[in-house]
């Protein structure tokens, strides 16, 4: 009976060790596994979608797809925009196929609900493709890591450089979901501060294709700034149909969630003197640059700042769980928090105490045409925001978790 039970102890010992894929366990069959989840079908699936995947499996061949004795494994998945479907996908690679970390997640209300999965399972969410604040805000948690920008950072990037210009009077057309509530409210908080006003807004559905009478609301608001908080193909329609309506001749756009993507199909006749703010360029180092480039070769355009976000979240992710030394999620969290980060996509980052990566936002401006020295050569350098400027201190947080030790 002693040897009966010595025999089952160590079993548990054993099973529990090699379920926390500890360093010292035996290699080899149970991989570390990484989880894209993202937009591949809907309004963000340009500036996300596949690229995402190309970018996370660049993290990993860079890393070199042994972590720990163990290989390291890419799963991915289109949650369609839809957050029932994002929550099943999510809780399924949790519960049956041993994913420990997802990343992705376009689309606000999608992230806010695979947080409160993560929080429920213990899993490390690298929110890379969402914007909202409230993810480091109110609805917080200790596993979720909020990477490389948020709808402040955003908002106050742009407001602050359009509003200082003389831009001081704003109609807000609006995506009507999280992102685009906090990218608006953001803004307005903003041009108020700096003594403008807004002159009224409008709530749009996403997936809108017609913003014909959105805009004419905008046009005889008589606001100087038309500011359209949405992004994607949102974005796009809204943009073709300003121009079409004349309304850049007289009034000015603007938008706080721009890509590379986005300018590019929209061309340089439209989109010229366009500003808007960005965690990443790909012009900024010869790192960015050479990444880019091989980026571009795989997947035939420049990477979205969303791409490039899950290339660098991937790495980090991986290096803390290295450094931790297991997957077990408390332990790559103190890991993740006491990273310097400096890759391609950040110098000298830190992720704080609730989850946000604290890292400069760049403020971008779109070429003209003659300005112009090739099919990509798009935007230009404007001026750099510091992280202290660009996100929400600390000391004005709302997220429960600065009240607590666990961090």
């Amino acid at each position: 009976m002693k040897l009966q039970r010595l025999a089952t102890a160590l079993s548990l010992v054993l099973l529990c060790t090699t379920n926390g894929y500890a360093a010292d366990s035996p290699a080899a069959e149970k991989p570390v596994k990484v989880g894209v989840l993202t937009d591949m079908s809907t309004v963000y699936r340009d500036s996300t979608g596949m690229g995402d995947v190309l970018a996370a499996r660049m993290a990993i061949e860079d890393f070199g797809e042994d972590l720990l004795g163990h290989p390291v494994e890419l799963v991915y998945a289109d949650h369609q925009g839809k957050t029932d479907v994002a929550s099943s996908t999510a809780r399924k690679w949790f519960d049956l196929e041993g994913v420990d970390m997802i990343t992705g997640l376009s689309n606000s209300s999608v992230g806010l609900a695979i947080q409160e999965l993560g929080r429920q399972k213990e899993k490390i969410i690298v929110f890379t493709d969402t914007a909202t604040t409230e993810l480091t805000e109110s609805q917080c948690m200790k596993y979720g890591i909020h990477y490389g920008y948020d709808t402040h950072a955003l908002s106050v990037g742009i407001a602050n450089a359009i509003v200082k210009d003389g831009g001081d009077s704003w109609f807000f057309i609006t995506a009507d979901y999280a992102f685009g509530h906090s990218l608006q409210e953001n803004a307005a908080r903003i041009v108020d501060e700096l003594g403008g006003e807004v002159l009224g807004n409008i709530k749009v559905p996403l997936g809108n294709s017609d913003f014909s009478s959105y805009l004419l609301q905008a046009q005889s608001s008589g606001a100087k700034v038309v500011a359209l908080a949405n992004g994607g193909n949102d974005f796009l329609n809204a943009v073709k149909a300003a121009v079409e309506f004349n309304i850049t001749e007289h009034q000015q756009l603007a938008s706080p969630m721009v890509f590379i993507t986005d300018i590019k199909a929209l061309g340089l006749e439209t989109a010229q003197g366009l500003r808007y703010a960005t965690p990443f360029y790909t012009d900024r180092t010869e790192e960015t640059r050479a990444w880019s480039q091989r980026f571009f070769e795989k997947h035939d355009a420049l990477p979205t700042y969303l791409q490039a976000a899950t290339y660098s979240g991937t790495l980090t992710y991986l290096k803390a769980v290295k450094e931790a030394g297991t997957v077990e999620a408390n332990a790559v969290r103190r890991a993740l928090g006491s990273m310097e980060i400096n890759d391609m996509y950040v110098t000298d980052g830190r992720i704080m105490a609730n989850g946000k990566l604290w890292n400069d936002i760049y403020l971008m401006e779109v070429k003209t045409p003659e300005e112009s020295e090739g099919p990509w050569d798009l935007v230009k350098y404007v001026a750099t925001v510091s992280p202290d400027d660009a996100y929400i201190p600390l000391s004005e947080s709302t997220c429960p978790l600065l009240d607590t030790a666990e961090n």
